[in-house]
């Protein structure tokens, strides 16, 4: 298994080295976040170890652009800081799990096997279909460059519907993830939420966006 490690303390980077590699791990290590990413743009990491507070672009900034990049490999997120807020951000950025400074290595190791175990899937952070991109952390919606303000429900509807593009989604199953278990009116629902986000987000003379498959549900489709 090959591992990136991305710390800016020297010490620690090396003791960590060490450590890893006597458990049988290849081990490079990066010293600031513009390293890290050229090392992932060249090589398939098994995971990722990426400290938050590193010199110029910080982890965040890293685990972000890593996911833009398509660089699906687990991420495992050191951090010195015990902030609530630090942990969700990271999260948000694309970290697959997140440990605080000080740790007992063995949970370092830990994790990492958990990590591993699952493998790299694809998670990016903005969802894009076309011109459409869909921010869910920061609950923004861009349409060729331009925000859409959408409401709580009609965001988790085109958010749903954007997850399983090309894929036509059913009104029960739009139903089931969108809307609860307490709701008990009519699949027409649905539709009327269809309807606002195409006012929202389609051109009157344009081509749709969101199409209805008659009979099934509907699709969301980049032209």
């Amino acid at each position: 298994m090959r591992l990136l490690l991305v710390e800016d303390d020297l010490k620690l980077a090396r003791a960590l080295q060490r450590g890893l590699q006597r458990e049988g791990y290849a081990v490079d290590v990066s010293r600031n976040g513009d390293e890290a990413l050229l090392q992932t743009d060249v090589y398939d990491y098994d995971a990722v170890v990426l400290d938050v507070m590193l010199p110029g672009r910080d982890g965040f900034s890293v685990c972000r652009a890593m996911r833009q990049r398509e660089h699906w490999a687990p991420v495992l997120m050191l951090t010195a800081r015990d902030d609530i807020s630090d942990r969700i951000q990271g999260l948000d950025a694309g970290a697959d799990d997140y440990l605080v400074k000080p740790f007992d290595f063995g949970e370092l190791l830990a994790r990492l096997r958990a990590l591993i175990r699952r493998g790299p899937t694809e998670r990016p952070s903005v969802v894009t279909v076309g011109d459409l991109q869909i921010d869910p952390a920061k609950r923004i919606v861009m349409r060729a460059d331009e925000e859409v303000e959408l409401t709580p429900r009609e965001f988790a509807l085109l958010e749903f519907l954007a997850k399983h593009a090309g894929e036509v989604v059913s009104r029960a199953k739009l139903l089931e993830h969108v809307w609860d278990e307490h709701y008990s009116g009519s699949t027409n629902v649905v539709d009327v939420y269809v309807g606002y986000l195409r006012k929202k987000l389609e051109l009157p003379d344009g081509p749709r966006l969101i199409k209805t498959v008659r009979g099934v549900g509907f699709m969301l489709e980049a032209e």
